[in-house]
């Protein structure tokens, strides 16, 4: 950080392992490609929550796999982690050019609120990044979800959208239809268009096994506020 001073740091705690942080790095990667030559350093500290994500080669390749641009720290044995007290994934800090801390959202959301203390911080004015799902758009109205399983899971839910956190490779069987995991990772499986009461089947085969059934909010019906 002593490196950085004079510009304001964006440092994002993630885990390639855990959907909520996947489904945050697009708007890291725009604030990057946004803001980068105007000053904004992005950087990503991964802290491993589940073991294939406590390989720094495996971290190499996700990273890679995701498309992330910008600089990407292995937090190994959570050093940097237990140096910021941090509580969980995803959480970002925003510091200004004097090192001081700005701006801090632990989970996912309130995209618009960071990326203007972003253009506060820099003194530039400009259209946010637009929602990229309907559940993270103002005023969007979200019901509580069904709580993540460890380990494999078939059975009822209720939810926006379910995803698998796997380890190895090989093919998922989701209510009869194949899903490909190339790797190591958090993936969504199941998507709805709003929340949803439904069940799930899923089997792997030999190589690949489930860490985790992560399950993620979904829009209130029609005729709900």
């Amino acid at each position: 950080m002593d490196q950085q001073w004079g510009r304001p740091v964006l440092v994002e705690f993630w885990d390639f392992c855990r959907p909520n942080s996947i489904r945050t790095l697009p708007y890291l990667e725009a604030w990057h490609q946004r803001y980068s030559e105007l000053g904004l350093r992005v950087v990503g500290v991964h802290s491993a929550g589940f073991p294939p994500a406590e390989d720094p080669e495996a971290v190499k390749a996700a990273v890679a796999r995701l498309g992330i641009s910008y600089p990407v720290v292995v937090d190994i044995d959570h050093q940097i982690w237990r140096d910021y007290a941090n509580p969980g994934w995803p959480a970002r800090y925003l510091f200004g050019g004097n090192g001081r801390l700005f701006e801090y959202h632990f989970g996912e959301g309130c995209y618009a609120e960071t990326e203007l203390a972003i253009q506060e911080l820099l003194g530039v004015q400009r259209q946010t990044v637009a929602p990229l799902r309907p559940e993270e758009a103002p005023g969007a109205v979200l019901v509580p979800q069904t709580e993540d399983v460890t380990g494999p899971y078939s059975g009822p839910y209720e939810a926006g959208g379910v995803w698998g956190v796997f380890s190895g490779s090989g093919v998922a069987t989701v209510n009869g239809a194949s899903v490909a995991i190339p790797a190591s990772g958090a993936y969504e499986l199941i998507s709805h268009p709003h929340h949803t009461a439904g069940s799930l089947e899923l089997t792997t085969t030999e190589a690949l096994s489930v860490l985790a059934v992560c399950f993620t909010p979904g829009l209130a019906g029609p005729g709900v506020t």
